[in-house]
């Protein structure tokens, strides 16, 4: 726990020597596509050209120089699985994305979704020191949260503090300056396997680039496709990638659970491909112009030219009615659907305030997907799209893309996470003798 501390706070660090050289990348790292942001900050003490009125004072602004995306190679439920081709694929996303923005990008943000998540709510309550919550006893309280046994490789990705209570007022977001007695702290956890993390720090490396900060795609898709007052009041996000479907849900514009399915577009696309029997991409083009989960009256007459190039005239000549293929594709969705309907069930979500859902990514463009995620989820369910940031191109805005611009929207503001704070020494040790203990009582 404490080498993915340094190991975090080192990024952080590379995060504010790249946002004070100006230029940053931004890399979504999916199963279908591999889209690449480059960002440059304006900095808060830097004039605008015409005089007018820039950002405030501690802020940043960003805008987008370039963006490219390619087609996903060597990546399945959003993990790695073929180390040079994943590689080529990210090469020739930044590289294309640094030819329009024409500036060398060496320092990178990168989000990636599957890696079986799972969530943890921790507490602690410490006797402030003094009669002001400082910087210090923000780290204390931070530190005195009990971190459960996530066990053996899986390593932490988030770690935010979602909630602060002072004395007996609660609902804190920053308590730091204010005065008390005592501090107490709610904090989400989110752990993820490591070697899928490793995996991907080592594509990043092969590819001469440095990893400026990394982070949960369910998260940034969350900051991205959520309006304010669906994040304050409660609400889930569902990113429909290609690979998997990732699950998170805000409150108090703060995380405070996240999941994943191992389904998506693809498993569509796929079950297309075996029912009709034509090659795959093929199968994604009639997903993607003719598909739906919805069947009228008309779709029996609406006939579809699957096509072919086996050189056989009849069989490159067969038609299939719609209604046939919405009949192949409903299945494999109303089965991803019901499968967030478990996670949220699990997660307790019909005890929120608010019980709104919003469909994102990429898979989310189904014809009909929102009418039939109202009937299975039961609540009120919209599709999202993402925030128009400045300078993000047309071929950008789409669903696809929220994870993409939701990780800019996280490497301009970042949440204080647990490793923004000084660690306490007397916790280090402490934890360093918990862990011999425990090592010898398993062993002995």
């Amino acid at each position: 726990m404490t080498d993915l501390y340094q190991s975090q706070r080192a990024m952080r660090q590379m995060r504010r020597q790249s946002m004070q050289r100006g230029v940053v990348a931004i890399l979504d790292v999916g199963s279908s596509k591999i889209a690449c942001l480059v960002l440059r900050f304006d900095g808060s003490s830097r004039l605008s050209e015409d005089n007018s009125i820039g950002s405030l004072a501690g802020q940043s602004g960003f805008r987008v120089i370039g963006a490219a995306t390619t087609r996903s190679r060597g990546v399945q439920f959003g993990e790695i699985t073929a180390m040079q081709e994943t590689e080529r694929a990210i090469r020739t996303a930044v590289q294309a994305a640094q030819k329009m923005a024409e500036v060398r990008v060496d320092h990178v943000i990168a989000c990636f979704s599957g890696a079986n998540p799972r969530s943890y709510g921790l507490n602690a309550h410490v006797d402030l020191q003094g009669q002001v919550v400082t910087e210090d006893e923000v780290a204390r309280v931070l530190a005195a949260c009990d971190v459960p046994e996530y066990g053996h490789g899986r390593e932490v990705m988030h770690a935010q503090p979602v909630n602060f209570a002072l004395d007996n007022r609660s609902g804190l977001n920053d308590p730091r300056g204010q005065l008390g007695q005592s501090l107490a702290v709610d904090m989400h956890m989110l752990t993820v396997d490591a070697a899928s993390v490793q995996n991907l720090v080592r594509c990043i490396k092969r590819c001469d680039l440095e990893l400026a900060g990394i982070a949960s795609s369910a998260y940034a898709s969350g900051i991205s496709a959520l309006v304010e007052d669906e994040q304050e009041l409660g609400a889930a996000c569902i990113d429909m990638g290609g690979g998997s479907t990732s699950v998170s849900i805000f409150m108090k514009k703060h995380m405070i659970y996240t999941d994943a399915v191992r389904m998506g577009g693809d498993h569509v696309t796929s079950d297309i491909s075996m029912g009709l029997g034509v090659p795959t991409s093929a199968a994604e083009r009639i997903k993607t112009f003719c598909g739906g989960v919805h069947a009228t009256g008309a779709d029996d007459r609406d006939m579809i030219d699957i096509g072919g190039d086996t050189g056989d005239w009849e069989h490159d000549r067969r038609t299939v009615s719609r209604a046939e293929l919405i009949g192949i594709m409903r299945p494999r969705v109303e089965e991803i659907l019901e499968e967030v309907r478990a996670r949220l069930d699990a997660a307790g979500f019909d005890q929120l305030p608010s019980q709104q859902i919003v469909l994102t990514g990429g898979s989310s463009q189904i014809m009909g997907l929102d009418g039939l995620a109202s009937r299975i989820l039961g609540q009120q369910v919209r599709l999202g799209r993402p925030l128009r940031v400045h300078g993000l191109p047309q071929s950008a805005t789409g669903p696809g893309f929220a994870s993409a611009v939701g990780l800019s929207l996280f490497a301009a503001n970042p949440q204080d996470e647990w490793w923004d704070f000084d660690m306490p020494s007397d916790r280090q040790s402490g934890g360093s003798i918990r862990r011999a203990v425990r090592w010898f009582r398993d062993n002995w």
